[in-house]
């Protein structure tokens, strides 16, 4: 390992002697003009993060399958173990004819328990060598660029997440790896299958390198230096002592939730678990579960074998997807910090992600009509993920906000979008979600369908709309299930106009504005043929200005640069005042995102 005061690319010169470690920097750190205060000016890299390649939790092997593998070898052997002696031990298949019948007994009154033991310890020692080849090959490193995993013994494979790239960083903790103190991160890049993972993690290191990642894909970067006294602290716990006490925190984890980082703030929402739970039994998931539940009883009274056998399986499925659907959205939170939106949810596998700036590319606020007596709503977005936009998880992820009140809606659109005032976030309330009113539909900012495409919207001609704002495209459709889309303009990917041979000769046309792929559709349809095209062209132009000036892929860079140059200029002015002359050099811009 390199010194950590010269490591490459920490943009920091060495550490003075007695300076201790320095803190990382929050907006208390800030003077007036909103700059950093020269002693906040490097951030801490933590010792996960200088540049080096280091391994992975050693209960890794074990957390990734070995486990799963272990429980399995034992079901098969407990069922199989008179079949298994007979295939690979054919010298005792005369066991079969010993009083008993027990393999076990076999071995102990003929006293070839020790033969048995060596077997035994042999296959250990093989399962312990393949999980220690396993753990010692896979390693991994950050720089001040990317993010790279290799693994493999025979055939090696390497990752690499361009730090720029980051869409963000999820941090998952399974139930049994939360029992062992461990956890997974998982970097999430801008492509399929992109995603570069780290698991395991302890969860005090997981937690560290993911704020390292978070800071050093904003464009600042990271000083080397180090708690020397909490780094020998640690080293000098001794194992047992800290077995104990990661499990210690796993259980009091799972019983009282996930403890935040005291220095993040507090969620902006909090859902009472009644409030979820009965959203889920509104839902159109129940109504199935229910028709199938139905169809079992129905099928078991009249006596047809063959509908339980195709619907039993059906109704165990759903009652399973139905079952963790709540288990997955309770806890949930959301809540802003230095480094994005860090999102948190589930029960007995507790998941938080971070989402930095600028990588949501389309927002859906929508209410189901069950829902509605109640005055809920529900948002999900379209981010890349990583995954296929059918992907189970990809959907559990694109919900920031599984149900919630119009305060709760206003709240969690002002973190992602928090440029948008008060005045528009009421605009968006009062004529995206709940418009058009009937007494005002003369004065609906929204263009809709006119009236001679009545017919192709029956119910919702009069909400059926687009309506162009600052840095937003808003498109409102759904009368049964009203739907609020909103698309950022500097995320826009292109503009599409369609038509039928209906739309035609109705002299209406189908506009689509294009993101990446996922849960929410930026489509809306029967618009005057006129009003699409100038919507069109206007749309055009505000992307094309929006994504010109916009950094929010590096959203960090810019203060990163100012705290390097005010760094720079404070230490020139003490090299000036012994005697010594400083030269301030400005770094090269980062590169331009390719998918935003």
């Amino acid at each position: 390992m390199s010194d950590p005061s010269t490591s490459p690319g920490t943009g920091a010169g060495p550490e003075q002697p007695g300076a201790g470690s320095v803190p990382t920097p929050g907006d208390a750190d800030r003077t007036a003009d909103g700059h950093l205060a020269p002693s906040a000016v490097a951030d801490v890299r933590s010792p996960l993060s200088d540049g080096e390649w280091h391994r992975l939790h050693p209960l890794t092997p074990v957390l990734r399958g070995g486990l799963f593998l272990i429980v399995v070898m034992g079901i098969v052997i407990a069922n199989l173990r008179d079949r298994l002696i007979t295939w690979f031990l054919p010298g005792l298949a005369e066991w079969e004819q010993y009083e008993g019948g027990d393999p076990v007994d076999y071995v102990w009154q003929n006293n070839l328990w020790l033969l048995a033991g060596l077997v035994v310890l042999g296959v250990l020692v093989i399962l312990l060598g393949v999980f220690w080849l396993s753990w010692r090959f896979h390693t991994f490193r950050i720089t001040g660029d990317d993010v790279e995993v290799r693994s493999g013994v025979l055939f090696r494979t390497q990752r690499r997440a361009p730090l720029d790239r980051v869409q963000g960083v999820n941090l998952t903790r399974p139930m049994v790896a939360r029992l062992l103190g461990a956890a997974k991160l998982e970097v999430v890049g801008a492509g399929m299958d992109a995603n570069v993972k780290l698991e395991y993690l302890s969860t005090a290191n997981a937690e560290a390198v993911r704020a390292d990642i978070l800071r050093l894909a904003s464009g600042r970067r990271l000083s080397a230096a180090r708690d020397a006294a909490a780094a020998a602290e640690r080293r000098g716990v001794p194992l047992t002592r800290a077995a104990a006490g990661a499990v210690s925190a796993g259980i009091t984890g799972l019983i009282d939730g996930v403890d935040a980082d005291a220095t993040e703030p507090a969620s902006v929402v909090h859902i009472p678990t009644g409030r979820l739970i009965a959203s889920h039994l509104l839902s159109s998931t129940t109504i199935w579960l229910l028709v199938m539940l139905a169809a079992v009883i129905a099928g078991s009274i009249v006596g047809t074998p063959w509908a339980l056998f195709t619907i039993v399986p059906m109704l165990l499925g759903f009652g399973a997807y139905w079952f963790r659907s709540i288990t997955r959205s309770l806890r949930y939170s959301i809540a802003p910090t230095s480094s994005g939106v860090r999102i948190t949810f589930g029960l007995f596998t507790t998941v938080t992600e971070t989402l930095p700036p600028g990588r949501v590319h389309a927002f859906e606020v929508y209410q189901p009509l069950s829902w509605r007596p109640f005055g809920w709503w529900a948002i999900r977005v379209n981010r890349l993920s990583g995954r296929s936009a059918t992907d189970t998880q990809a959907q559990q992820l694109a919900e920031v906000l599984p149900v919630g009140d119009v305060a709760d809606v206003e709240r969690v659109l002002r973190l992602f979008l928090p440029d948008l005032t008060h005045d528009e976030a009421v605009a968006l309330i009062d004529d995206g979600m709940r418009g058009p009113r009937r007494e005002d539909r003369d004065g609906d900012p929204y263009t809709t369908t006119p009236r001679r495409g009545w017919w192709l919207r029956p119910l919702s001609w009069r909400r059926n709309g687009l309506l162009l704002t600052r840095g937003m495209l808003l498109l409102r459709r759904g009368m049964l299930r009203r739907a609020l889309v909103i698309l950022p303009l500097a995320r826009l990917q292109s503009v599409r106009i369609s038509q039928g041979p209906v739309d035609r000769a109705l002299r209406v046309a189908n506009l689509t504005g294009h993101t990446v792929l996922g849960q929410v559709s930026g489509a809306v349809g029967i618009i005057d043929r006129a009003d699409a095209l100038d919507a069109w062209q206007r749309i055009e132009a505000a992307a094309i200005a929006e994504a010109s000036s916009d950094r929010s892929h590096r959203w960090d860079e810019a203060a990163a640069l100012d705290d390097a140059l005010t760094g720079r200029m404070i230490q020139g002015d003490d090299d000036q005042a012994g005697g010594c002359s400083a030269r301030t050099t400005v770094s090269e811009p980062a590169r331009p995102e390719e998918v935003r």
